[in-house]
């Protein structure tokens, strides 16, 4: 059975050393995860907080489903339902409560195929999806911010303004691909003229510039899916946010070293 007392196990379900993934246990034990059961008194957790932290990468890493998973655990699949359900919120991306005013945020959009027809809409993929927008700091590429899922349908210039994350970036130089139009605050590479003419040199430049400092979202969002529960989501679309939101910060963790 798959353990975190074995380190060994550790860094192929969620990509985090040993080491950082004993402080990731410590932050979801500081936000009650010792505390948390399932509601019946007398009843206790199977695992051990650190086993249901790993069961809960694991699960995201590989998206196996609840049957498969609980067993890879010694637990029954709704054990490890109930693992999933109540620890999700704990391993959330905290929000920045303080960011120096000249930190650039760089803003995008990716579609997480997503099997609740109740959010998710045929979108560009051919797919029933969700729109998912992840902002990251320019400097240090980390993810800063994660925008509440709406239908794949609408474009980045909707989803921007209704998912929340403009709110969260609010007062910050926010940089993004040219699918932002009409947001004015958003920095955006220039667009030819209607003309047909060419760009002036120096705008072109700065295009290059833009595309150059833009890679480190696509990136960031490409390291995200290599949890591969973002690239077929099967639970209901209200938990996608904290899905996401708890990826990203696994993702800063493993990127910060």
């Amino acid at each position: 059975m798959i353990t975190a007392a074995r380190p060994a196990w550790i860094f192929p379900f969620t990509g985090l050393q040993p080491d950082q993934f004993r402080k990731l246990v410590r932050l979801v034990a500081e936000r009650g995860g010792d505390a948390i059961t399932d509601g019946r008194p007398g009843r206790q957790w199977a695992l051990d907080l650190p086993d249901r932290v790993l069961l809960d990468a694991a699960y995201w890493r590989t998206n196996l489903t609840m049957r498969q998973i609980g067993p890879l655990f010694g637990v029954s699949h709704s054990a490890a339902h109930r693992v999933i359900d109540t620890l999700v919120p704990l391993l959330a991306l905290a929000p920045v409560r303080r960011r120096p005013v000249d930190q650039i945020a760089i803003v995008d959009g990716t579609l997480i195929p997503t099997r609740d027809h109740r959010l998710a809409a045929r979108s560009k993929n051919y797919r029933y999806s969700t729109n998912l927008q992840v902002a990251i700091d320019a400097s240090t590429r980390l993810v800063i911010a994660v925008g509440d899922p709406q239908p794949g349908n609408r474009n980045d210039t909707i989803v921007y303004r209704t998912s929340g994350i403009e709110e969260q970036l609010d007062g910050r130089p926010v940089m993004a691909d040219g699918g932002y139009r009409g947001n004015r605050e958003v920095i955006m590479p220039y667009r030819k003229p209607s003309d047909g003419s060419d760009l002036p040199d120096w705008k072109q430049a700065l295009n290059v510039e833009n595309r150059r400092v833009r890679a480190g979202v696509e990136h960031a969002l490409t390291r995200m899916k290599c949890f591969n529960i973002l690239r077929d989501y099967r639970r209901a679309a209200r938990t996608l946010a904290d899905t996401a939101s708890g990826i990203a910060n696994l993702h800063n963790i493993i990127l910060a070293g």
